[in-house]
């Protein structure tokens, strides 16, 4: 049974977040052409908190899309190039001895930001992946055994290439299930494609976004933040997602489910998909609309699955198609 669903609430600020961080999308797309989905999605993740996997071929816009979104938000932005020699420390910071005090301090790591691009981040060793999991998962570094927590907001976005494997290392299942979602960067269809070549004949230089302004700002954020967390689930929906888990959990193609962390990470990315449609309550569509970026990192296919073919999106939407939805 439904449970009565509260009307949408007038509220100034909240009205402003949503439009701030709405006109995100339009600003993005003076410099990158289509790519919808993917800008939602980094819109979501920062109303969720959450962190953000990239995947795409080389030159699909993975790391302008970042840089772009880093040029419309008043938020400070670090930018690291993963390779195999890079250390925890370069990314965390480390202790630093200061010959004029004689003592050590503590010099930040580029982790120490509100925006982190870990670009090619399956091109260092799991040691050096390893150095974000706090990070991602706590919002703070333990060096020396003190705990140093991040800015607020913190989010990781990283990206990765899907087919060239020489030199790379895959990430663990215990850093892909602390990303919020993983974002598939695809190719353009032929008529954006044009457009690209259009603005590059023009003259665009995509090494230069200063024609970019700043229109949502953490503060927006913030208010975006409470709002989603106020945003209503009614108990079918919860319903829905635990069902939507269980279901990956017993299907005879994966060897691994999704986690109960995996099912809360659906559920505020639902909340966010709605707030932001400028609705105040989540409807088992928003839930379907995100299940596949919010899951399919989450997942692991049977050998046996994979050799006949079988994808984690198509094994997803079986599952969709299969579970019961709450009307």
């Amino acid at each position: 049974m439904t449970t009565a669903r509260p009307e949408a609430a007038p509220g100034s600020d909240a009205d402003q977040a949503r439009a701030a961080l709405v006109a995100l999308r339009g600003e993005i797309a003076k410099a990158v052409v289509g790519q919808d989905a993917v800008v939602t999605g980094l819109v979501i993740a920062l109303l969720c908190r959450g962190h953000v996997l990239l995947e795409g071929v080389p030159g699909v816009a993975k790391t302008l899309l970042v840089r772009t979104l880093a040029a419309t938000l008043s938020l400070d932005f670090k930018r690291v190039q993963f390779t195999p020699d890079l250390m925890p420390g370069d990314i965390t910071g480390s202790l630093v001895y200061d010959a004029k005090t004689s003592e050590f301090e503590f010099r930040d790591g580029p982790v120490f930001t509100n925006l982190l691009l870990a670009d090619e981040i399956n091109r260092t060793p799991p040691k050096t992946q390893a150095a974000l999991l706090e990070a991602m998962e706590e919002r703070q570094v333990s060096v020396e055994g003190a705990p140093r927590p991040l800015p607020d907001p913190f989010v990781v976005a990283a990206t990765q290439n899907p087919v060239e494997y020489e030199g790379t290392y895959q990430l663990p299942e215990a850093q892909l299930d602390r990303f919020l979602f993983k974002l598939l960067v695809t190719l353009p269809p032929r008529d954006e494609e044009i457009a690209v070549l259009e603005r590059h004949a023009g003259g665009f230089d995509p090494r230069d976004l200063s024609q970019l302004r700043p229109v949502a700002s953490a503060e927006d954020l913030s208010v975006g933040q409470q709002a989603v967390r106020q945003t209503h689930v009614g108990p079918d929906v919860l319903g829905y997602v635990v069902d939507l888990a269980r279901a990956t959990r017993e299907s005879p193609s994966l060897l691994l489910g999704v986690s109960p962390r995996g099912a809360t990470s659906l559920l505020a990315a639902a909340r966010a998909w709605a707030w932001l449609a400028g609705r105040s309550y989540v409807t088992p569509d928003d839930v379907k609309a995100l299940a596949k970026p919010a899951l399919r990192h989450r997942i692991s296919l049977r050998p046996e699955a994979e050799l006949e073919g079988a994808t984690a999106d198509g094994i997803l939407d079986g599952i969709l198609g299969t579970v019961a939805v709450p009307r």
